[in-house]
């Protein structure tokens, strides 16, 4: 027989789907603290790996509508597409600084003065 926690555990996870992985939203739904979901995350190695199952196809998700984007022309989609995955090709922003004076390093010693005698 499932434990209350394990029923949780599962509403959680059919609500994070639905709100592709916004662990707020899922927990609103369900009548669940942040607190325990995170509490869930720390103790449950087969639910972490659920969630994080769940994310993936959040980002796999968000990848597909960046290419339709892409694909209907959207310049920004591509430029930004370019600058995360296009890296090793070389689309990256980057700034180049460089410095031609002549640095020089001197080393100064302090010494206390000594004390004035009394007149």
């Amino acid at each position: 027989m499932a434990t209350h926690s394990d029923i949780l555990k599962k509403k959680l996870l059919e609500a994070l789907e639905k709100s592709l992985g916004v662990v707020t939203t899922a927990c609103k739904q369900v009548g669940c603290a942040r607190s325990t979901f995170y509490d869930y995350m720390a103790k449950d190695q087969e639910f972490k790996k659920a969630v994080n199952d769940i994310s993936e196809i959040a980002l796999d998700f968000a990848e597909s509508k960046l290419h339709e984007q892409i694909s209907e022309g959207n310049t920004t989609a591509t430029i930004f597409y370019l600058k995360t995955k296009g890296k090793s090709r070389n689309y990256i922003e980057r700034q180049e600084i460089s410095h031609e004076a002549k640095l020089e390093s001197k080393l100064i010693e302090w010494v206390p003065a000594k004390p004035q005698p009394k007149e």
